[in-house]
């Protein structure tokens, strides 16, 4: 676990909660500003996953990510286990179907690593085939960036206390029921065995690398991914298309009413 030993849950000690918070709200301007841009320019994409054991808050962090930004330019994805038809075929296919499409911000509420994760933990595919899954996962993400895609890739990292914490909430607070899942608790014992395959997937499954992110609260956990999407949203020089002034007829243009 030397990987995750190295990141607190908490963020650096220097961090202060008001200033953190006063440093955030830019930050989701701008997540606004450069999603249309993206948009508008309809050029490139993003693909932001989002990877974390139950409770570390991916739904609250996606909500409050994008909360400034037209539904229109973003799409959430979530997956679980394959259906007979998803099974039925290469365990990306179901995955690449939902790739952002040029212009378009898609979310990947748990990913194509659960198809390493829980078939690693609880043993019901061949540690050959699961070994293989690193490359062909590091392929897939290499292939989406070459075709103009940025892929961001996030682990939510969330204490085991504050784990119990969440999951209790879900237990005692009736607006939270519809969260709890017994599955959840029966995942929580095998805590450590996820960690462990966490730690194999930063290490080999890094060429696109991962930013772990302080989950016990959440403004470090907003402020540190804003902050990370921005930068890189920054990098892709986002422009708006210049007006093609062609298409418009000279009556637009000379209209007495100014319109």
């Amino acid at each position: 676990m030397a990987i995750l030993q190295n990141h607190p849950t908490t963020g650096p000690e220097n961090w202060d909660k008001d200033e953190i918070k006063d440093l955030t709200d830019p930050l989701i301007d701008d997540v606004y500003e450069y999603s249309k841009r993206l948009y508008a320019a309809g050029k490139r994409s993003v693909l932001v996953v989002l990877q974390g054991l139950d409770a570390s808050g991916k739904d609250g962090l996606t909500r409050s990510l994008f909360q400034k930004v037209s539904p229109a330019w973003v799409n959430v994805h979530s997956f679980k286990k394959p259906s007979d038809d998803e099974f039925a075929h290469d365990f990306l296919w179901r995955i690449h179907k939902c790739a952002p499409a040029k212009g378009m911000i898609t979310v990947f509420n748990r990913s194509h690593y659960e198809d390493i994760l829980v078939p690693s933990v609880y043993g019901y595919i061949d540690k050959a085939t699961i070994d293989a899954r690193y490359e062909q996962i590091n392929q897939f993400e290499q292939h989406l960036e070459a075709n103009g895609t940025k892929v961001l890739k996030f682990f939510l990292n969330v204490s085991h206390e504050k784990q119990e914490e969440k999951l209790m909430e879900r237990i005692n607070m009736k607006e939270k029921h519809w969260k709890h899942s017994d599955g959840d608790w029966e995942t929580r014992e095998n805590w450590n065995e996820f960690i462990g395959v966490y730690e194999t997937i930063f290490e080999r499954c890094n060429p696109i690398p991962w930013h772990i992110i302080p989950c016990d609260h959440n403004w470090t956990k907003l402020y540190s991914t804003a902050n990370i999407l921005v930068n890189e949203l920054k990098k892709m020089d986002l422009q708006y298309p210049e007006l093609d002034s062609e298409k418009f007829a000279p009556d637009y243009t000379k209209s007495k009413n100014g319109y």
